[in-house]
């Protein structure tokens, strides 16, 4: 039995909380450094940039080889890419929308993982999946508010304010469930450490060339923007820090479904540092998300 099936450690799960806690505030430190003069160019490249070299220096401490073929550079490279795509659709979603809006658009990423599989591998999709599909499409249609019912706004209308951003955070998933299968398929041999420190540093060049044609850094006009942009970047920094040097040692692999209720910390966190709210129909859609796929993440194989 693989350790994400055995009971977690209370010391695991209480890091695992900990961990969707610091995503879930990365993303609302991301709205505040939006809302101040940050451009989602400008905040890939802090967050991507910093954990990469902090990682780095992991490596290095621990000896580590960096030694990898030119086969395996070039899938870290393409991998690199599908990053650098998600981390711009997520934070262009998150400038847009709700975070735990944008979130939970995000946490459709299981759906586009069964289709990358299926399209790229021919590997057909547990029935499990298949059950849990319209249930999660079913949670994130209250959740989104497809209809304007809560917004009090027509339908045309609340997808022109909403429409752009739910866009954008499909792609991350989109472009996420596809670094995960191909990591799955042809990345096990990397070392973890490593492809996660060369896909970042990917990641922050893409940033840096993008923010330069843009005409350059756009930074904080303010005290409450550095602090979002300071904070975005500590909170990813220590969440990926720690998910490759503790969560080994507690017996935890990868992410575990845990992890998914990052959605409701971005809720009560926007709540209490934006002002957003949701609708409690919207709420209902949320919990559906996100308990659907916490039950996939945590089911027994």
């Amino acid at each position: 039995m693989s350790s994400a099936q055995r009971a977690l450690s209370s010391a695991a799960f209480i890091t695992l909380l900990g961990l969707a806690f610091l995503f879930g505030a990365n993303h609302v430190a991301a709205r505040l450094a939006f809302d101040n003069g940050v451009d989602v160019s400008t905040a890939v490249f802090f967050r991507s940039a910093v954990t990469a070299a902090v990682i780095a220096v992991l490596l290095l401490a621990q000896n580590r080889p960096w030694r990898l073929s030119v086969a395996q550079w070039q899938l870290l490279m393409a991998l690199g890419t599908l990053i650098s795509i998600q981390s711009f659709c997520i934070y262009s979603a998150v400038a847009r929308l709700p975070v735990a809006l944008a979130l939970l658009a995000f946490n459709s990423y299981p759906i586009w993982t069964a289709f990358w599989a299926r399209a790229l591998y021919g590997q057909k999709p547990e029935r499990a999946l298949l059950v849990a599909m319209p249930v999660i499409l079913l949670g994130l249609a209250l959740a989104l508010d497809v209809v304007g019912a809560a917004s009090g706004l027509s339908v045309s209308a609340h997808w022109a304010r909403i429409g752009v951003g739910v866009i954008f955070a499909l792609g991350a998933a989109a472009s996420f469930s596809l670094a995960l299968v191909l990591t799955q398929k042809n990345a096990g041999d990397i070392d973890p450490q490593l492809r996660t420190t060369v896909t970042l540093a990917f990641t922050g060049v893409v940033a840096l060339v993008a923010v330069l044609l843009h005409g350059g850094f756009h930074l904080p006009t303010n005290a409450t923007g550095w602090g979002g942009l300071t904070a975005l970047t500590l909170f990813y920094g220590v969440a990926f820090s720690v998910m490759f040097t503790l969560l080994p040692r507690l017996g935890v692999v990868g992410n575990s479904a845990i992890m998914n209720v990052e959605p409701v910390f971005a809720l009560a966190l926007a709540w209490l540092l934006l002002g957003q709210t949701v609708a409690s129909i919207q709420l209902v859609g949320a919990l559906i998300v996100v308990g659907s796929v916490m039950m996939l993440g945590l089911r027994r194989r």
